[in-house]
């Protein structure tokens, strides 16, 4: 889950769908109060936070942030003004991980909070990919449904996994079938969508999170 600490409700909006489109979990926060609020709940794996909010600002925030005790190792993006060296600077000085500087496009903010992820979250939590409330635990070699456990086959599980470790990219046919049948299967690409429906239905309403790309293949994408 990616918290998104914004005044202005349109980017705050923006910010949210993207992150959620692109396969993490994402809630927006317009002020310090309800933020924390939420985090006494549920800790989110990264923070994207606005310098400029009303009230307590990002900076106070963010030292909050970095000296409590059960917030400390949350990493955090700054979202700072275009050419606000000193917020950046006092940001990263306080133990923010990365920054954003505005007007910022949303696919460098993906691309940051994956960055960020990578090098923060520990190495047994990589073992679990999440898209909505749908999560599969690699080591353990089962998909859960809002904590509980759907039976798939091999070849559903390893069309899941691959779409969930690689969230809005698309994958055609060929490329499943050569991936997870193997590239010598003389199989036809009919058999992808056979598997893919029966995907879909064991996961319920999560299987709407697997989008079909006409003429093209599938995605996965967050439920929104």
């Amino acid at each position: 889950m990616i918290y998104c600490l914004e005044d202005d409700e349109g980017i705050r909006d923006i910010e949210v769908y993207t992150l959620r489109s692109t396969g993490y979990g994402a809630e927006g926060f317009a002020d310090g109060k309800s933020f924390f609020e939420a985090i006494k709940n549920n800790p989110p794996q990264l923070v994207i936070l606005d310098i400029m909010l009303p009230g307590e600002d990002g900076l106070d925030i963010l030292k909050r942030l970095k000296t409590g005790a059960a917030t400390r190792d949350i990493p955090v993006i700054m979202a700072t003004a275009k050419g606000s060296e000193y917020d950046k600077i006092k940001g990263l000085d306080l133990g923010a991980d990365d920054y954003l500087a505005k007007p910022f496009g949303m696919m460098e903010m993906v691309s940051r909070v994956r960055a960020v992820l990578r090098r923060t979250i520990p190495y047994a939590e990589m073992h679990v990919l999440t898209a909505g409330e749908l999560s599969m635990n690699l080591d353990e070699h089962r998909v859960y449904i809002g904590g509980e456990t759907i039976s798939l086959t091999l070849k559903e599980y390893e069309m899941l996994r691959t779409m969930m470790e690689h969230p809005g990219i698309v994958f055609t046919r060929d490329q499943l079938l050569t991936d997870i049948w193997g590239m010598y299967y003389d199989g036809e690409t009919r058999t992808v969508d056979v598997h893919m429906r029966t995907l879909r239905q064991k996961l319920g309403d999560c299987g709407n999170q697997i989008e079909t790309v006409r003429g093209v293949g599938y995605r996965m994408v967050a439920k929104v």
